[in-house]
């Protein structure tokens, strides 16, 4: 499997791999925009849906769940938790742009499984002040789906929770596996 960190023998006119990975990616956009085309949709996703997941990097989801640009609203954090931020997020979905169903992905193997809230007592030791954000590790990949689902489906400020669903994502075979919210 070839990803853009391990770049094929033979392509190196695609990404010179000259300077910072950030020069790369600046790069690539400008290639991008040479050929891009305005799409002339608005923020308002064509399938009224908000996904929140991980930000592994080993999740595509647009190409996992079929999605093409401007079907859905994408909400990315470390293990796809819900936070009051992802709150904040599905709350200007539903409320100014119009979603109805929300997805929540996690996934197999994800960081999150190895860390505690301890990491947040180390920062703190390391340069002198506590984050103000939780880990919001876990143990139990399906529990911590659940859970998220329950944020959901409780916070007062989101107006459609009736269409909630959660899913781990098994990062080996690519398949979906719906987590039953009881």
């Amino acid at each position: 499997m070839t990803t853009s960190a391990a770049v094929p023998a033979g392509s190196e006119g695609a990404i010179t791999g000259k300077g910072t990975v950030t020069d790369r990616l600046v790069e690539a956009n400008g290639r991008y925009a040479a050929a891009f085309t305005d799409p002339g949709m608005d923020a308002h996703p064509v399938l009224h849906v908000a996904v929140v997941a991980c930000m592994d990097a080993r999740l595509d989801l647009h190409a996992a769940l079929g999605l093409e640009l401007g079907d859905c609203h994408t909400i990315r954090n470390a293990g796809g938790v819900v936070t009051d931020d992802v709150i904040r997020s599905l709350t200007i979905s539903q409320r100014a742009l119009g979603t109805r169903s929300i997805v929540l992905i996690h996934h197999t193997g994800c960081g999150l499984e190895s860390l505690t809230e301890e990491f947040r007592h180390e920062l703190e030791m390391e340069v002198g002040q506590r984050p103000a954000w939780a880990v919001e590790s876990f143990r139990d990949v399906d529990q911590d789906v659940r859970q998220s689902m329950q944020r959901v489906r409780t916070s007062p400020f989101l107006v459609h929770t009736d269409d909630v669903r959660g899913f781990v994502f098994d990062v080996r075979s690519g398949l979906l596996r719906e987590v039953d919210p009881a």
